[in-house]
C-alpha cells in the first residue's frame, strides 16, 4: 500500500471487488457510441429512443444494486474504491469511490435523466444525436460525483457542459442560441476558476490531484482563502448563486422540458456537491472562517429568487427563480457547519432535484398540448387538464415545503441547523431565520399565484379542448412525485445514505475550531 495514501483511504481501498463504479459511469457512454451506426431513418426516433431508455433503467438498476448490496451508509470511509493509473506523467489517475455525499446524488441523477428520456417522446428531429447526447450527459454527471482525482473530476465537470449547451441550442426555443451561449461563458468562465484553484492546491506541497491526499493539507492563511473564493465563484455559478445566477432562467426559458429536468434536478445540485467536497472538505478551515457570508449569500438567495419569481411571465422562468430560492438553502446548510445543518443541505439537493424535475416535467406537460409558456395567455386549464393539474398542484405543494413532502423536512432540518450552532451569535441565528422565512411565505404567494392564473379563471378559446396525461406521461409524474411523498414521510430513507458522511464532516469542522481556539493568544 502506497504510504502517501491518507488513512480514509487506505481503510477503503481494498474494499472494490469488481469495478462497479465504472460500470455504472461507462455503460450510457457505450450505449451512445451506438447512435451514430444505427440503421434506418436518422430522424426516427423509436431505436435511438429504446436504446437509451434501455441502457439508463439498465444504469438505474445497477446504482440501485449496487449501493443496496456493496454500500454501507454506517461509514464515513470511500468505498467502492477503484484507483488506476491513467496518463502517470500527468499525475491523473481513474479514480472512482463513493461515500454518502455522492451516492445518494448518483441514485437522483440516474433517476431524473432516464424520466428525462422517457419525456423526450416526441423528440423527431436529429434523434440520434439528441438521445446521444442523453447518454454522453449521464456519464458525465455520475463522473462529476464519483471521481476522487481533481483532474478526473474536472475532465467530467467540463465535458458535462458540451451536452447541455448543444440540447439547448438544437433543441430549444427561439432565443436557443443567447440562452446556450450565455450558459456556455457563464460555466466556462467559472470552470477556469476551478482549475485554477485545483491546481494551485496540487502543487501545494508533493504534487498530487488525489482529493483525499489533498484533503489531509487544509491549507489556511490567504493562500487557503484564495483557492476558496475560486472554488465558491466556480462552483457558485452552477448552484446557482447570486449574483451568479443570471444565465438559469434564461437557460429554463429555452430549453425543453426534458432537459429543463435535467439542469434543475441534476446540475445545480453539482455545485452544491462540490462545495460540500471541495470547499467545505479540502478548506475547512477557511470555511469556517466564512461559514456566516455563505448564510448571507444563501438568505440573499432565498428572498430574491422569491421575489424576482413574482415577476416573471413565463412559467418556466419563474420555475427557474423558484430554483434559485430554493437552493439558497442549500448555501445556508453548508454555512451551517453542523451535523443538521450539512444534513439539511444534502436533503434539500435531493429534495428540490425531485420536486422541481416534476415542475419542470408537468409544465412541458401541458406546453406540448397549448403551444405556450406565457402565463397572462392561459387559463380554466383545470377543466380540461385535471390529472395534469393535479400533479402541477402537488409538485407546487411540495416545493412550498407542505408538511408531509420531501421540501418541508429539508427545509426545517436546514432551519434547525442553524439556530442549534452556538458558534453564531443569538442576533444572527434570529435574523437569518426571519429572514429565510420571509421566503417561505413568499413561496407559496407566486406558486400558488400561478396555479390560479394557470388553472382556473375564464377559459382561453383557443385551449378549450386539449387531452390529459396519458399513462406513459402519469407513470413519469409519479415516478418523481411518490420519492417526495416517501421521504417526507420517512425521511431516513434518505438521510440513512448519507448521515454518517455529514456527522463526519461536522465533526472534522469542530475538531478544526478547537485547534483554531487553542491556538488563539491568551490575554494576560
Amino acid at each position: 500500500m502506497d504510504a502517501s495514501l491518507s488513512p480514509t483511504l487506505a481503510s477503503a481501498v481494498n474494499s472494490a471487488t469488481f469495478p462497479w463504479l465504472s460500470l455504472i459511469v461507462l455503460l450510457p457512454s457505450a450505449a451512445a457510441l451506438l447512435m451514430p451506426v444505427l440503421p434506418g431513418d436518422p430522424d426516427d426516433p423509436r431505436l435511438p429512443r429504446s436504446i437509451a431508455l434501455v441502457a439508463l433503467a439498465l444504469d438505474l438498476g445497477l446504482m440501485l444494486w449496487v449501493f443496496s448490496r456493496h454500500f454501507d451508509g454506517s461509514l464515513t470511509s470511500l468505498q467502492l474504491v477503484e484507483r488506476v493509473p491513467w496518463v502517470p506523467a500527468l499525475g491523473l489517475e481513474w479514480s472512482l469511490a463513493a461515500d454518502g455525499l455522492s451516492a445518494p446524488l448518483v441514485v437522483l441523477s440516474g433517476l431524473v435523466t432516464l424520466l428525462s428520456v422517457a419525456a423526450s417522446w416526441n423528440i423527431s428531429r436529429k434523434t440520434r444525436l439528441y438521445f446521444g447526447l442523453m447518454l454522453l450527459q449521464a456519464s458525465a454527471q455520475g463522473l462529476v460525483f464519483l471521481s476522487q482525482d481533481f483532474l478526473l473530476f474536472f475532465l467530467a465537470w467540463e465535458l458535462e457542459l458540451v451536452p447541455v449547451y448543444l440540447l439547448i441550442a438544437i433543441w430549444g426555443g427561439k432565443q436557443r442560441q443567447y440562452a446556450a451561449t450565455k450558459f456556455i461563458l457563464y460555466t466556462a468562465t467559472a470552470s477556469l476558476l476551478i482549475l485554477i484553484s485545483g491546481l494551485a492546491l496540487a502543487l501545494n506541497g508533493p504534487f498530487t490531484l488525489n482529493l483525499s491526499e489533498l484533503a489531509a493539507r487544509s491549507p489556511g492563511g490567504s493562500f487557503g482563502l484564495l483557492c476558496y473564493l475560486g472554488f465558491l465563484v466556480g462552483f457558485g455559478v452552477k448552484l446557482p448563486m447570486f449574483p451568479l445566477h443570471t444565465w438559469l432562467p434564461d437557460a429554463h426559458g429555452e430549453a425543453n422540458a426534458p432537459v429543463s429536468m435535467l439542469l434543475a434536478g441534476v446540475l445545480l445540485k453539482m455545485g452544491g456537491y462540490a462545495l460540500l467536497r471541495f470547499n467545505v472538505q479540502l478548506l475547512p478551515d477557511i470555511h469556517l472562517q466564512l461559514a456566516p457570508a455563505l448564510i448571507v449569500l444563501g438568505i440573499v438567495n432565498i428572498v430574491y429568487g422569491a421575489l424576482n419569481a413574482f415577476a416573471q411571465d413565463n412559467v418556466k422562468r419563474r420555475i427557474a427563480c423558484s430554483s434559485v430560492s430554493h437552493m439558497g438553502f442549500v448555501l445556508l446548510g453548508i454555512g451551517a457547519v453542523d451535523a443538521l445543518g450539512l444534513s439539511g443541505a444534502m436533503l434539500q439537493m435531493i429534495s428540490h432535484g425531485l420536486i422541481a424535475a416534476a415542475m419542470f416535467f408537468v409544465t412541458g406537460v401541458f406546453y406540448e398540448r397549448t403551444e405556450t409558456l406565457s402565463i397572462p395567455n392561459m387559463g380554466g386549464l383545470a377543466k380540461v387538464l385535471p390529472i395534469t393539474f393535479a400533479f402541477f398542484l402537488a409538485s407546487s405543494l411540495a416545493s412550498l415545503a407542505l408538511p408531509g413532502m420531501s421540501g418541508f423536512v429539508s427545509e426545517i432540518t436546514v432551519f434547525l441547523g442553524v439556530t442549534a450552532n452556538d458558534g453564531f451569535t443569538t442576533g444572527f441565528r434570529v435574523i437569518t431565520v426571519v429572514l429565510a422565512a420571509i421566503g417561505l411565505v413568499l413561496t407559496p404567494v407566486y406558486l400558488l399565484s400561478l396555479c390560479r392564473r394557470v388553472f382556473f379563471g375564464p377559459r382561453i378559446p383557443a385551449l378549450a379542448v386539449v387531452g390529459d396525461m396519458n399513462s406513459r406521461e402519469l407513470l413519469i409524474g409519479l415516478c418523481l412525485l411518490v420519492p417526495t411523498l416517501v421521504i417526507g414521510f420517512w425521511p431516513r430513507v434518505a438521510i440513512d445514505l448519507y448521515e454518517a458522511s455529514t456527522n463526519g464532516l461536522a465533526t472534522e469542522l469542530a475538531g478544526h475550531a478547537t485547534v483554531a481556539l487553542a491556538q488563539l493568544p491568551v490575554l494576560g
